[in-house]
């Protein structure tokens, strides 16, 4: 840690706080006690508790005490997002709690807000990873919870500088709700320029055919992925869903597996083929993007839908109507639905409707959608710059109130922007 004012110190956490893991649920075993409401992982979200979903428990009488929260304590995910926290102020209505959260409560030297700020700059400065366990899903244990470094000023510097804190952060959240609503403008700007372009079926023009995209072009998913694949003598790259986004393809993170015999010539991508997600949130679903050619020698798995154009259909005025379709829910229409997770099958995308201009109404539609959407990506880049500087911003604020350099005086500003500059330079 950076040097501290002298009339800080460092201490462990559980010297200045009591923590406790919450009710573990018994999952289909009926007790006939009463039912409790109780707060999950999903209920706390950085600085508020979210009572939109508050599922019921049963909890023994003699239990009620023990799993309570009460006004002011801290809640800490456990799991997830590890340390995402938030102060319950529950107003005198009872509550419980389950496993995946630390009940957090003060023993008089460090404020609850100070540690509700800590927890957010140690999950932005990596503390709280160093302190994790969990390969897939990170967590973070009493053991470990106990353990972490708190920074401790005296009580009357801690409240000054969560005041302090709490006046800047409060302008970036003013200033990310702007950046918010500009973003959903941006969408529906991006979503009325495509539908402006390729309109509902029944306002084609006349003289487009109208056809499915199983007529406009072959459709095939990709190879599925075995454990038995992981490795072999002819390891070749493919693509999946994590490579393709929406007229972009990331070629950044390319997994290898075995492909056996000839099974790599038949899914090998070809330039002009468009590349669909088969499962993705509903929103997302059939997300596609073009593939150019690079790079080179590289195939796709079966959570990619490939569709390669047929005479008289251009790949790019294709992908067009598949970006149109993805932004008016239309392959939601065509889903199923598995936790969470919407797919897509081939056969059902086939069946799609699929518009076939005259090959220069293409080319047109083409050159078109390039000119209006190239101005909402530009407006785009720009709202991405900002939500970079704001974050870098926060962590600054919050790097600089935790290592004593959050004053309350003007010149405080220029610390943080330098501290944030060099976040960002890193």
């Amino acid at each position: 840690m950076t040097q501290l004012p002298p009339d800080w110190r460092i201490t462990r956490f559980d010297e200045v706080a009591d923590s406790a893991l919450g009710k573990m649920l018994d999952k289909g075993v009926v007790r006939g006690h009463a039912h409790v409401p109780y707060l999950r992982n999903v209920n706390v979200q950085w600085g508020r508790v979210d009572l939109g979903s508050v599922l019921t428990m049963e909890l023994a009488d003699d239990e009620r005490q023990r799993f309570a929260v009460e006004d002011g304590d801290l809640l800490v995910c456990e799991g997830g997002e590890i340390g995402r926290a938030a102060i319950w102020r529950g107003n005198g209505q009872y509550m419980a709690y389950q496993k995946a959260l630390h009940r957090i409560r003060s023993r008089g030297l460090v404020d609850p807000l100070f540690l509700r700020y800590m927890f957010e700059h140690y999950a932005t400065n990596g503390m709280l990873k160093r302190h994790s366990t969990g390969s897939t899903i990170a967590h973070l244990p009493q053991q470990k919870l106990k353990v972490l470094p708190v920074p401790l000023p005296p009580m009357p510097e801690q409240r000054r500088i969560v005041d302090i804190l709490e006046d800047h952060l409060s302008r970036l959240d003013a200033a990310n709700a702007y950046v918010d609503a500009g973003k959903r403008r941006l969408q529906a700007s991006h979503r009325a320029i495509l539908s402006s372009l390729i309109p509902d079926s029944t306002a084609y023009p006349a003289w487009w055919k109208l056809a499915t995209v199983g007529e406009a072009g072959l459709v095939e998913l990709g190879r599925q992925r075995h454990p038995d694949w992981h490795s072999g003598p002819n390891m070749r790259p493919y693509m999946r869903v994590a490579n393709v986004f929406e007229d972009e393809i990331r070629v950044d993170d390319l997994k290898e597996m075995h492909w056996p015999d000839d099974t790599f010539a038949r899914f090998r991508l070809r330039p002009g083929d468009v590349l669909l997600n088969e499962g993705q949130s509903p929103e997302l679903l059939g997300r596609p993007a073009l593939y150019a050619g690079a790079p080179a020698e590289v195939a796709f798995t079966n959570s990619l839908i490939r569709f390669q154009a047929r005479e008289g259909v251009l790949p790019e005025f294709a992908l067009l109507v598949f970006r149109r379709h993805m932004h008016a829910r239309r392959f939601m229409r065509e889903s199923r639905i598995t936790t969470n997770i919407a797919h897509l099958s081939a056969k059902r995308l086939k069946e799609v409707e699929f518009p076939i201009p005259p090959l220069e109404d293409q080319r047109s539609l083409i050159v078109r959608a390039k000119e209006m959407l190239e101005n909402n990506d530009r407006l785009r880049d720009s709202i991405k710059r900002v939500e970079v500087q704001n974050t870098a911003l926060r962590r600054a604020l919050l790097t600089a109130a935790f290592s004593g350099r959050l004053t309350g005086r003007v010149s405080d500003l220029d610390r943080v922007e330098e501290l944030a500059a060099a976040e960002a330079a890193s």
